[in-house]
């Protein structure tokens, strides 16, 4: 079926689930609008005069949007959707869905240190806006102290909106602009279901984050220098982002225990280019391992029309992994970062009644067993699922009472489970991995003295306590250590390749840093972020590719700052060609999730190396012209691509080739019964000294051949672009393509100086 007539299928498929049921059913939902903006009669003075007549009356009206992506979200209902939805100047109708957040020595692990590359040569990024959007900031935090910094940059264009305990005086001159977006929140809460409004007992109705997960995300990209920084004595030390002269805008799209919405996040991509950001960070994804495609995506569509304004936008893979394809944010436009581990741990130890020690790892900082030996409890010994995950009212305090009990990690929060115990008053908890989660182990503030161990740990504590009569443990806590080898290590929950939707483009891109990741908090909640903790702390230990994400935006400030012409291609080019494959004992990165050598599905290009980014040599660069040919090319007609691009256009007569985008990576799909070879072709941009000849060096896969044409590449002053041709076949009798589905290789091209490495990925996939 033609790819044109996608939006007309959407609104038929609205106009019949909706017409089926008008005479019952007449509740509000919202919807986002995509409208072709040159179809505006000239007797409307603008836009929004023009919906509110035409399309919803004013208060239906959420948000009007006009840079990023032309139309307005409303709140309707199902019948006057069908009838808007068949106006000739409606492109596309995308239902407003939730999604979620992708739940310090990092600065010093990615290759910075003073006055040394990077950090010196661009200032810290001193004249570089990075956006984050999230749930908002602690503005009184030293992370975001203006000492010692200069004007805020004159093109800034933004605002600090105030509102419930947040006044223009909480911005300065390192938090310039805070903004907040709860229309399409307020809209879903009003119209019943599963979402409820906004408890003001426990949110801010402004900027101030009520949550931690933001706060945490921008010190992590452009906190301030925090001397004796710790979260209750681990990680000391000094606390700094990535980019700690960078400036930051905030702009509060997700709310406590409520999720983000896509008509809010939608606006606040609108308002951030409107304002001059120059990086975005965003730590959210849809979460349920289902990737639209990208023209129902508002985080792809509003990505887009930031990428084309020239901002860089650094996104979450997602929490989902090891599971293959479990990769969100897919947008080639869009910079997808998985999670690795940093040379850090906070090693915590099981001591059994027979004197065997497990390790683990806690951040637990309460008063210690001292050695003490006390009995041990296993609830899911009797069968019971609620019982073995510990979860709320499942526990009997006489079994419990007095007690370490072993919990099995799943379906509840990790802390949650500690206080179940608690309040059945067990003095103890040992949390268990299942085989999903392997042996990936991540940090957390427990209320009780707990250790978190891996699977093969976990089996060996419940074989002792079902083998043995009395059995007994105590907990040893060891505080923090570091210089941990390996490290870098593949985050067991980091989300996987291939690309769901398009696995001619290799997801994730790269990773960064992205467990037990110290950066500041908010005071409105304990560590744990429950309830009952109200302990308070500067500072809190995170792990997720949320994390990961603001290390990258972190580091395209600083090169964006050193390299103020780079696109946003090219930024993510210059990190994904120098990026680390191998670990600090200089093998192979490994997968935390099976111990075995990574591959690029899990790390992409590889670990962010941001002392070798700032020098690349070459970069692959996009125009916002060659995304419009590779949307073409995953047949997508000029209707559904103006939903994206904003601009009416035509696809080629030829069909263009999707792994013909001028991507970093290469990555050749071949069917069961096709074709035995693939030609690729690629364009590079000398960004070193003008005079250089590179030379390639190809690590091919068994059973597979790579070629390169031609065998070098001269720049000089006038030659800044060279195309060169890869072809990649595949022995059919030869090739294994083993666990992954996929064999891996490397093209290198290098001038003595550098080298610039693309990923090599060789799958066979026969088209849905």
């Amino acid at each position: 079926m033609a790819a044109t007539s996608l939006p007309f299928l959407l609104f038929l498929f609205i106009f019949f689930k909706f017409s089926a049921s008008q005479t019952a059913d007449q509740t509000l939902k919202t919807f986002l609008f995509r409208v072709d903006r040159h179809s505006k009669p000239s007797i409307f003075p603008t836009h929004y005069h023009w919906y509110a007549s035409e399309f919803a009356d004013p208060p239906q009206i959420l948000h009007v949007y006009d840079t990023v992506f032309h139309g307005f979200s409303a709140s309707l209902t199902p019948d006057q959707v069908a009838s808007i939805s068949s106006h000739p100047s409606i492109l596309a109708v995308i239902e407003d869905q939730r999604r979620h957040l992708h739940t310090t020595r990092s600065p010093q692990f990615l290759g910075l240190r003073n006055q040394r590359g990077l950090w010196s040569e661009s200032d810290y990024g001193s004249d570089v806006i990075v956006g984050v959007f999230d749930t908002g900031v602690w503005p009184e935090r030293r992370s975001f102290s203006d000492k010692h910094l200069g004007p805020i940059p004159r093109r800034w264009r933004g605002v600090c909106e105030t509102g419930v305990k947040f006044a223009r005086s909480n911005c300065n001159r390192k938090l310039i602009g805070a903004r907040f977006f709860i229309k399409g929140h307020e809209a879903a809460a009003n119209a019943g279901g599963p979402i409820s409004a906004i408890n003001d007992t426990v949110e801010y109705r402004s900027p101030r984050d009520a949550d931690g997960h933001g706060t945490h995300t921008a010190s992590t990209a452009a906190g301030r220098y925090a001397f004796e920084a710790s979260m209750s004595g681990y990680a000391s030390g000094i606390a700094k982002g990535v980019a700690p002269k960078a400036r930051l805008a905030v702009y509060k799209v997700c709310w406590k225990e409520s999720g983000c919405f896509d008509s809010d996040i939608l606006a606040a991509f609108d308002a951030a280019v409107n304002d001059g950001v120059d990086v975005i960070s965003i730590s959210i994804g849809g979460g349920d391992g289902i990737s639209s495609p990208y023209y129902l995506d508002p985080i792809a569509i509003g990505s887009y029309g930031a990428v084309a304004h020239g901002v860089f936008v650094s996104s979450s893979a997602g929490n989902d992994g090891p599971n293959g394809m479990s990769v969100t944010n897919l947008a080639p436009w869009l910079t997808t970062v998985g999670a690795g581990t940093i040379d850090r741990n906070f090693p915590a130890v099981v001591i059994l009644g027979d004197g065997r020690r497990l390790n683990g790892v806690s951040l637990y900082a309460g008063s210690p067993l001292k050695g003490k030996m006390y009995p041990v409890v296993y609830p899911g010994k009797s069968g019971m699922l609620s019982g073995s995950l510990c979860m709320e009212n499942s526990l009997d305090p006489r079994e419990v009472r007095g007690k370490i009990v072993i919990c099995d990690r799943g379906s509840s929060p990790r802390v949650a489970k500690g206080l179940v115990v608690k309040k059945a008053g067990g003095v103890g908890m040992i949390l268990a991995n299942g085989i999903s989660n392997g042996e990936g182990l991540v940090g957390d503030a427990h209320l009780i003295p707990t250790c978190a161990v891996g699977a093969d740990e976990g089996d060996a504590v419940k074989s002792y306590v079902s083998s043995t009569k009395t059995p007994t443990a105590t907990l040893d806590f060891e505080g923090t250590v570091i210089g941990i080898k390996p490290a870098p290590v593949v985050a067991s929950f980091s989300g996987r390749g291939p690309n769901g939707l398009n696995p001619e483009i290799l997801k994730p891109d790269l990773i960064a840093p992205g467990v037990n990741i110290l950066a500041a908090w908010t005071d409105a909640v304990g560590p744990t972020g429950l309830e009952t903790d109200s302990r308070k702390t500067e500072f809190n230990i995170l792990s997720g590719t949320s994390m990961a994400a603001p290390h990258v935006s972190g580091a395209a400030a600083l090169l964006k700052s050193a390299h103020p012409d780079w696109s946003p291609a090219a930024i993510r080019s210059a990190m994904m060609t120098t990026a680390s494959v191998t670990d600090n004992r200089n093998q192979t990165m490994t997968d935390e999730a099976t111990g075995k050598a990574s591959t690029a599905y899990d790390l992409g290009a590889g670990h962010l190396n941001l002392g070798r980014a700032m020098d690349p040599g070459l970069v692959y660069d996009i125009t916002n012209d060659d995304y419009v040919r590779f949307l073409c090319s995953v047949g997508y007609g000029p209707r559904v691509i103006q939903v994206i691009t904003r601009t009416p256009l035509n696809c080629p007569a030829k069909k263009p080739s999707p792994e013909n985008l001028n991507y970093p990576s290469i990555a050749a799909l071949f069917s069961t019964a096709g074709k035995s070879s693939k030609t690729f072709i690629r364009t590079v941009t000398n960004v070193g000294h003008p005079n250089a000849v590179y030379r390639p060096r190809i690590e091919a896969p068994r059973g597979v051949t790579v070629a390169v044409k031609p065998s070098r590449l001269v720049f000089n002053e006038a030659v800044k672009k060279r195309s060169f041709i890869v072809t990649v076949g595949v022995d059919r009798k030869n090739v294994v393509f083993g666990e992954a589905g996929a064999v891996f290789g490397s093209l290198y091209w290098g001038d003595g100086k550098h080298v610039v490495r693309s990923p090599i990925v060789v799958t066979q996939m026969d088209p849905l």
